[in-house]
Protein backbone atom coordinates (compact mmCIF):
# COMPACT_ATOMS: atom_id res chain seq x y z
CA UNK A 1 0.00 0.00 0.00
CA UNK A 2 1.54 3.15 -1.04
CA UNK A 3 1.71 5.92 1.79
CA UNK A 4 1.40 9.65 1.70
CA UNK A 5 3.91 12.29 1.63
CA UNK A 6 4.61 15.93 0.58
CA UNK A 7 6.63 16.87 -2.67
CA UNK A 8 7.71 20.15 -2.90
CA UNK A 9 6.76 21.11 -6.29
CA UNK A 10 9.77 23.57 -7.14
CA UNK A 11 12.68 21.12 -6.74
CA UNK A 12 11.01 17.94 -6.85
CA UNK A 13 12.41 17.25 -3.31
CA UNK A 14 9.72 14.71 -1.24
CA UNK A 15 8.91 14.68 2.78
CA UNK A 16 8.10 12.33 4.92
CA UNK A 17 7.34 14.09 7.88
CA UNK A 18 5.20 17.88 8.10
CA UNK A 19 8.62 19.02 10.38
CA UNK A 20 10.51 18.51 7.16
CA UNK A 21 8.21 20.21 4.95
CA UNK A 22 7.81 23.28 6.86
CA UNK A 23 11.55 23.39 7.83
CA UNK A 24 12.14 23.44 3.91
CA UNK A 25 9.67 26.21 3.08
CA UNK A 26 11.11 28.29 5.86
CA UNK A 27 14.74 28.16 3.93
CA UNK A 28 14.13 27.90 0.86
CA UNK A 29 10.95 30.31 0.41
CA UNK A 30 9.16 27.41 -1.51
CA UNK A 31 5.47 27.18 -0.96
CA UNK A 32 4.68 24.68 -3.61
CA UNK A 33 3.71 21.37 -2.16
CA UNK A 34 1.70 18.54 -3.29
CA UNK A 35 0.94 15.08 -1.89
CA UNK A 36 2.58 12.48 -2.75
CA UNK A 37 1.50 8.64 -3.27
CA UNK A 38 4.16 7.10 -4.76
CA UNK A 39 5.07 3.67 -3.61
CA UNK A 40 7.94 3.08 -0.96
CA UNK A 41 9.65 0.80 -3.21
CA UNK A 42 9.68 3.93 -5.44
CA UNK A 43 11.39 5.68 -3.01
CA UNK A 44 13.82 3.13 -1.84
CA UNK A 45 14.92 3.14 -5.58
CA UNK A 46 15.68 6.91 -6.01
CA UNK A 47 17.48 6.30 -2.62
CA UNK A 48 19.82 3.02 -3.50
CA UNK A 49 19.25 2.37 -7.05
CA UNK A 50 17.64 -1.16 -6.00
CA UNK A 51 15.07 -2.69 -8.08
CA UNK A 52 14.23 -6.22 -6.99
CA UNK A 53 12.31 -6.64 -4.05
CA UNK A 54 10.84 -9.86 -1.99
CA UNK A 55 8.01 -10.36 0.10
CA UNK A 56 9.43 -11.93 3.75
CA UNK A 57 6.65 -10.82 6.09
CA UNK A 58 5.62 -14.15 6.56
CA UNK A 59 9.25 -15.24 7.40
CA UNK A 60 9.83 -12.12 9.87
CA UNK A 61 6.21 -11.99 11.73
CA UNK A 62 6.30 -12.95 15.16
CA UNK A 63 3.47 -14.35 17.35
CA UNK A 64 1.60 -11.96 19.69
CA UNK A 65 2.60 -13.01 23.16
CA UNK A 66 -0.58 -12.18 24.90
CA UNK A 67 0.82 -12.93 28.67
CA UNK A 68 2.70 -10.50 31.21
CA UNK A 69 6.16 -11.42 32.11
CA UNK A 70 6.83 -10.92 35.57
CA UNK A 71 10.32 -9.13 36.47
CA UNK A 72 11.58 -12.15 38.34
CA UNK A 73 10.65 -14.28 35.60
CA UNK A 74 14.32 -14.54 34.29
CA UNK A 75 15.85 -17.23 35.18
CA UNK A 76 16.38 -21.01 33.65
CA UNK A 77 12.98 -21.12 32.74
CA UNK A 78 13.20 -18.11 30.86
CA UNK A 79 15.70 -19.31 28.36
CA UNK A 80 13.66 -21.46 27.37
CA UNK A 81 13.69 -20.01 24.09
CA UNK A 82 16.76 -19.75 23.26
CA UNK A 83 16.25 -19.36 19.39
CA UNK A 84 18.39 -15.85 19.70
CA UNK A 85 15.15 -13.71 18.63
CA UNK A 86 15.58 -11.67 21.75
CA UNK A 87 19.14 -10.51 20.52
CA UNK A 88 19.37 -7.24 19.48
CA UNK A 89 19.37 -6.94 15.25
CA UNK A 90 22.83 -6.14 13.53
CA UNK A 91 23.27 -2.36 12.62
CA UNK A 92 25.17 -1.65 9.47
CA UNK A 93 25.25 1.79 6.88
CA UNK A 94 22.72 1.73 4.95
CA UNK A 95 23.12 1.73 1.15
CA UNK A 96 22.91 5.25 -0.76
CA UNK A 97 23.58 6.12 -4.37
CA UNK A 98 27.40 5.75 -4.90
CA UNK A 99 27.52 8.05 -7.73
CA UNK A 100 25.46 11.36 -5.38
CA UNK A 101 27.71 10.03 -2.62
CA UNK A 102 31.03 10.56 -4.35
CA UNK A 103 30.11 13.78 -6.09
CA UNK A 104 28.60 15.58 -2.42
CA UNK A 105 32.24 14.12 -0.84
CA UNK A 106 33.40 15.84 -3.80
CA UNK A 107 32.07 18.93 -2.71
CA UNK A 108 33.75 19.04 0.43
CA UNK A 109 30.85 17.28 2.48
CA UNK A 110 31.43 14.50 4.97
CA UNK A 111 31.06 11.06 4.34
CA UNK A 112 29.00 10.58 7.19
CA UNK A 113 26.60 14.07 6.53
CA UNK A 114 26.18 13.06 2.69
CA UNK A 115 25.30 9.07 3.47
CA UNK A 116 22.95 10.80 6.08
CA UNK A 117 21.59 13.46 3.65
CA UNK A 118 21.03 10.78 0.81
CA UNK A 119 19.66 8.33 2.83
CA UNK A 120 16.77 10.43 4.76
CA UNK A 121 15.91 12.60 2.27
CA UNK A 122 15.20 9.93 -0.62
CA UNK A 123 16.32 12.58 -2.78
CA UNK A 124 18.03 10.97 -6.68
CA UNK A 125 19.71 14.46 -7.83
CA UNK A 126 22.71 16.78 -6.26
CA UNK A 127 20.06 19.86 -5.23
CA UNK A 128 17.51 18.16 -3.20
CA UNK A 129 19.98 16.33 -0.91
CA UNK A 130 22.47 19.55 -0.65
CA UNK A 131 18.85 21.22 0.02
CA UNK A 132 18.54 18.57 3.26
CA UNK A 133 21.98 19.14 4.61
CA UNK A 134 20.84 22.88 4.48
CA UNK A 135 17.78 22.44 6.40
CA UNK A 136 19.27 19.93 9.08
CA UNK A 137 22.51 22.25 9.28
CA UNK A 138 22.13 22.45 13.11
CA UNK A 139 20.88 19.03 13.87
CA UNK A 140 23.34 17.29 16.74
CA UNK A 141 23.78 14.20 14.73
CA UNK A 142 24.31 15.52 11.43
CA UNK A 143 27.82 14.11 11.36
CA UNK A 144 26.70 10.88 12.55
CA UNK A 145 26.42 8.08 10.03
CA UNK A 146 23.04 6.17 9.73
CA UNK A 147 22.69 3.08 10.82
CA UNK A 148 19.83 0.35 10.01
CA UNK A 149 19.14 -3.12 10.62
CA UNK A 150 20.54 -5.62 8.43
CA UNK A 151 18.76 -6.77 5.77
CA UNK A 152 16.80 -3.64 5.16
CA UNK A 153 16.99 -0.54 3.74
CA UNK A 154 14.36 1.99 4.48
CA UNK A 155 14.92 5.47 5.60
CA UNK A 156 13.89 6.34 8.57
CA UNK A 157 10.29 5.56 10.15
CA UNK A 158 8.15 8.28 9.62
CA UNK A 159 4.67 9.08 10.50
CA UNK A 160 2.56 9.78 7.34
CA UNK A 161 -0.43 11.81 7.14
CA UNK A 162 -3.97 11.14 6.10
CA UNK A 163 -5.06 12.88 2.54
CA UNK A 164 -7.59 15.81 4.40
CA UNK A 165 -3.69 16.59 6.82
CA UNK A 166 -1.83 16.72 4.24
CA UNK A 167 -3.82 19.09 2.47
CA UNK A 168 -4.39 21.48 5.39
CA UNK A 169 -0.47 21.48 6.10
CA UNK A 170 0.00 22.28 2.52
CA UNK A 171 -1.79 24.87 2.45
CA UNK A 172 -1.13 26.39 5.87
CA UNK A 173 2.90 26.07 4.42
CA UNK A 174 1.67 28.10 1.30
CA UNK A 175 -0.40 30.72 3.58
CA UNK A 176 2.70 30.85 5.70
CA UNK A 177 5.14 31.69 2.78
CA UNK A 178 2.83 34.00 1.25
CA UNK A 179 2.14 36.09 5.11
CA UNK A 180 6.12 36.16 5.31
CA UNK A 181 6.63 37.61 1.63
CA UNK A 182 3.74 40.12 2.35
CA UNK A 183 5.16 41.48 5.14
CA UNK A 184 8.87 41.78 3.80
CA UNK A 185 6.78 43.75 0.74
CA UNK A 186 4.90 45.97 2.84
CA UNK A 187 8.16 46.40 4.74
CA UNK A 188 10.60 47.19 1.91
CA UNK A 189 7.27 49.81 0.63
CA UNK A 190 7.88 51.22 3.77
CA UNK A 191 11.83 52.13 3.70
CA UNK A 192 10.56 53.44 -0.11
CA UNK A 193 8.34 55.74 1.00
CA UNK A 194 10.55 57.10 3.88
CA UNK A 195 13.04 57.65 1.54
CA UNK A 196 10.93 59.74 -1.09
CA UNK A 197 9.87 61.75 2.21
CA UNK A 198 13.40 62.52 3.00
CA UNK A 199 14.41 63.31 -0.25
CA UNK A 200 10.98 65.64 -0.66
CA UNK A 201 11.80 67.81 2.57
CA UNK A 202 15.37 68.42 1.40
CA UNK A 203 14.52 69.54 -2.06
CA UNK A 204 11.73 71.59 -0.37
CA UNK A 205 14.45 73.38 1.80
CA UNK A 206 16.95 73.73 -0.62
CA UNK A 207 14.37 75.66 -2.70
CA UNK A 208 12.51 77.86 0.17
CA UNK A 209 16.62 78.83 1.32
CA UNK A 210 16.92 79.88 -2.92
CA UNK A 211 14.06 81.68 -2.89
CA UNK A 212 14.87 83.14 0.12
CA UNK A 213 18.38 84.24 -1.13
CA UNK A 214 16.70 85.53 -4.81
CA UNK A 215 13.76 87.46 -2.35
CA UNK A 216 17.19 89.32 -0.40
CA UNK A 217 18.92 89.52 -3.66
CA UNK A 218 15.86 91.84 -5.07
CA UNK A 219 15.01 93.74 -2.35
CA UNK A 220 18.89 95.13 -2.07
CA UNK A 221 18.85 95.42 -5.58
CA UNK A 222 15.43 97.95 -5.60
CA UNK A 223 16.94 99.55 -2.22
CA UNK A 224 19.94 100.70 -4.23
CA UNK A 225 18.17 101.76 -7.26
CA UNK A 226 15.51 104.09 -4.73
CA UNK A 227 18.61 105.49 -3.48
CA UNK A 228 20.28 106.48 -6.54
CA UNK A 229 16.88 107.51 -8.16
CA UNK A 230 16.56 109.51 -5.16
CA UNK A 231 20.37 111.25 -4.72
CA UNK A 232 19.94 112.18 -8.34
CA UNK A 233 16.50 113.76 -7.83
CA UNK A 234 18.23 115.48 -5.44
CA UNK A 235 20.97 117.00 -7.14
CA UNK A 236 18.83 118.23 -9.86
CA UNK A 237 16.39 120.04 -7.27
CA UNK A 238 19.49 121.65 -5.96
CA UNK A 239 20.97 123.05 -9.10
CA UNK A 240 17.16 124.10 -10.14
CA UNK A 241 17.15 126.22 -7.05
CA UNK A 242 20.88 127.23 -7.86
CA UNK A 243 19.81 128.47 -10.98
CA UNK A 244 16.94 130.47 -9.60
CA UNK A 245 19.00 131.60 -7.37
CA UNK A 246 21.88 132.75 -9.52
CA UNK A 247 18.49 134.53 -11.92
CA UNK A 248 17.28 136.61 -8.72
CA UNK A 249 20.91 137.97 -8.05
CA UNK A 250 21.12 138.96 -11.58
CA UNK A 251 17.55 140.66 -11.30
CA UNK A 252 18.41 142.40 -8.35
CA UNK A 253 16.43 140.31 -6.57
CA UNK A 254 16.92 139.06 -2.65
CA UNK A 255 17.46 135.50 -2.07
CA UNK A 256 14.42 133.59 -0.82
CA UNK A 257 15.32 133.16 2.83
CA UNK A 258 13.26 129.98 3.34
CA UNK A 259 13.83 127.67 0.60
CA UNK A 260 17.81 129.17 1.33
CA UNK A 261 16.99 127.52 5.34
CA UNK A 262 15.22 124.65 3.77
CA UNK A 263 18.42 123.37 1.84
CA UNK A 264 20.81 121.80 4.12
CA UNK A 265 18.70 119.80 6.04
CA UNK A 266 19.43 117.06 3.14
CA UNK A 267 23.07 116.60 2.96
CA UNK A 268 23.08 115.08 6.82
CA UNK A 269 20.77 112.40 5.70
CA UNK A 270 22.73 111.57 3.02
CA UNK A 271 25.91 111.00 4.97
CA UNK A 272 24.15 109.42 7.66
CA UNK A 273 22.86 106.65 4.87
CA UNK A 274 26.49 106.43 3.68
CA UNK A 275 28.01 105.95 6.77
CA UNK A 276 27.42 102.10 6.51
CA UNK A 277 29.62 99.94 8.05
CA UNK A 278 29.61 96.99 5.91
CA UNK A 279 32.10 96.44 3.38
CA UNK A 280 29.69 94.99 0.66
CA UNK A 281 28.44 98.64 0.45
CA UNK A 282 31.74 100.31 -0.15
CA UNK A 283 32.21 98.14 -2.75
CA UNK A 284 29.28 98.84 -4.79
CA UNK A 285 29.74 102.67 -3.85
CA UNK A 286 33.49 102.13 -5.83
CA UNK A 287 31.69 100.45 -8.86
CA UNK A 288 28.63 103.01 -8.57
CA UNK A 289 31.42 105.91 -8.96
CA UNK A 290 32.98 103.65 -11.79
CA UNK A 291 29.86 103.59 -13.52
CA UNK A 292 28.94 106.96 -13.22
CA UNK A 293 32.17 108.52 -14.41
CA UNK A 294 31.53 106.65 -17.66
CA UNK A 295 28.32 107.99 -17.72
CA UNK A 296 29.64 111.61 -17.52
CA UNK A 297 32.91 110.96 -19.58
CA UNK A 298 30.69 110.43 -22.56
CA UNK A 299 27.46 112.71 -21.92
CA UNK A 300 26.95 113.14 -25.42
CA UNK A 301 27.05 108.97 -26.46
CA UNK A 302 24.22 107.81 -24.73
CA UNK A 303 24.22 104.59 -27.11
CA UNK A 304 27.65 104.07 -26.95
CA UNK A 305 27.50 104.27 -23.12
CA UNK A 306 24.16 101.84 -23.07
CA UNK A 307 26.73 99.37 -24.98
CA UNK A 308 29.20 99.59 -22.78
CA UNK A 309 27.45 99.00 -19.48
CA UNK A 310 25.75 95.95 -21.98
CA UNK A 311 28.84 94.10 -22.38
CA UNK A 312 29.83 94.78 -18.79
CA UNK A 313 26.57 92.96 -17.55
CA UNK A 314 27.54 90.05 -20.15
CA UNK A 315 30.97 89.34 -18.61
CA UNK A 316 29.38 88.99 -15.46
CA UNK A 317 26.03 87.14 -15.97
CA UNK A 318 28.26 84.41 -17.86
CA UNK A 319 30.80 83.96 -15.09
CA UNK A 320 27.82 83.65 -12.49
CA UNK A 321 26.13 81.04 -14.60
CA UNK A 322 29.13 79.17 -15.31
CA UNK A 323 31.95 80.09 -12.91
CA UNK A 324 34.77 77.33 -13.94
CA UNK A 325 34.22 77.90 -17.32
CA UNK A 326 37.97 79.26 -18.33
CA UNK A 327 37.16 80.93 -21.67
CA UNK A 328 34.48 83.75 -19.54
CA UNK A 329 37.10 84.35 -16.57
CA UNK A 330 39.66 85.41 -19.88
CA UNK A 331 39.42 88.72 -21.71
CA UNK A 332 41.80 89.57 -24.51
CA UNK A 333 42.81 93.58 -24.15
CA UNK A 334 43.86 93.77 -27.78
CA UNK A 335 40.33 92.18 -28.94
CA UNK A 336 39.13 95.15 -30.70
CA UNK A 337 35.79 94.88 -30.07
CA UNK A 338 36.61 94.80 -25.84
CA UNK A 339 38.62 98.33 -26.49
CA UNK A 340 35.57 99.88 -28.34
CA UNK A 341 33.39 99.12 -25.93
CA UNK A 342 34.82 98.83 -22.99
CA UNK A 343 38.55 99.48 -22.67
CA UNK A 344 38.23 102.74 -24.69
CA UNK A 345 35.19 103.83 -22.58
CA UNK A 346 36.85 103.33 -19.28
CA UNK A 347 35.31 100.19 -18.33
CA UNK A 348 38.82 98.28 -16.83
CA UNK A 349 38.55 99.81 -13.37
CA UNK A 350 35.13 98.29 -13.38
CA UNK A 351 36.24 94.77 -14.23
CA UNK A 352 39.23 94.57 -11.59
CA UNK A 353 36.90 95.87 -8.96
CA UNK A 354 34.98 92.72 -9.84
CA UNK A 355 38.38 90.65 -9.57
CA UNK A 356 40.01 91.10 -12.81
CA UNK A 357 43.77 91.05 -12.85
CA UNK A 358 45.98 92.01 -15.92
CA UNK A 359 48.81 89.35 -15.94
CA UNK A 360 52.32 90.13 -16.86
CA UNK A 361 52.45 89.96 -19.82
CA UNK A 362 49.77 92.57 -20.45
CA UNK A 363 47.36 90.65 -22.94
CA UNK A 364 44.82 89.37 -20.86
CA UNK A 365 42.38 90.19 -18.17
CA UNK A 366 41.91 87.64 -16.23
CA UNK A 367 39.51 86.72 -13.24
CA UNK A 368 41.32 83.76 -10.94
CA UNK A 369 38.98 80.98 -10.12
CA UNK A 370 39.61 81.03 -6.38
CA UNK A 371 38.99 84.90 -6.50
CA UNK A 372 35.39 84.53 -7.92
CA UNK A 373 33.14 85.82 -5.37
CA UNK A 374 29.45 85.64 -6.46
CA UNK A 375 27.71 88.10 -3.74
CA UNK A 376 30.55 90.75 -4.96
CA UNK A 377 29.57 89.64 -9.45
CA UNK A 378 25.63 89.85 -8.18
CA UNK A 379 26.12 92.90 -6.62
CA UNK A 380 28.39 94.54 -9.59
CA UNK A 381 25.56 92.90 -12.04
CA UNK A 382 22.62 95.30 -9.85
CA UNK A 383 24.67 97.85 -10.52
CA UNK A 384 25.08 97.95 -13.84
CA UNK A 385 21.59 96.80 -14.33
CA UNK A 386 20.54 100.15 -12.51
CA UNK A 387 23.06 102.06 -14.24
CA UNK A 388 20.83 100.91 -17.76
CA UNK A 389 17.00 101.51 -16.65
CA UNK A 390 17.63 104.41 -14.03
CA UNK A 391 17.60 107.20 -16.65
CA UNK A 392 18.74 109.93 -13.92
CA UNK A 393 22.07 107.98 -13.43
CA UNK A 394 24.68 110.02 -14.06
CA UNK A 395 23.31 113.47 -14.86
CA UNK A 396 25.14 115.25 -12.70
Amino acid sequence: MAGLSLQCGDCKVQFRTVEEAQEHAELTGHANFEESTEPESDLHTKRTGHAEFSDKTAETAKPVVLEVKSDSGAGPSGSSSGDGSSQPPEMVVPEVNKELLAELEGMGFTTARATRSLHFSGADNIEGAVNWIVEHEGDENIDEMPMVPAGTSGGAVASLLTPEEAKAKAQELRERAKKKKEEEERRMEREREKERIRIGRELQEARRIEEDNERKRIMLQRKAEKEEEKRAREKIRQKLEEDKAERRRKLGLPPEEPQAASAPPPPPKEEKKSFLPMKPATKADQMRTCLRTIKQTHKEEDEKVKKTFQTLLTYLGNIVKAPDEEKYRKIRLTNATFQDRVGNMGGIPFLELCGFEKEESGEFLTLPREKVDIILLNTAGSEVNSAIVNPFFGVL
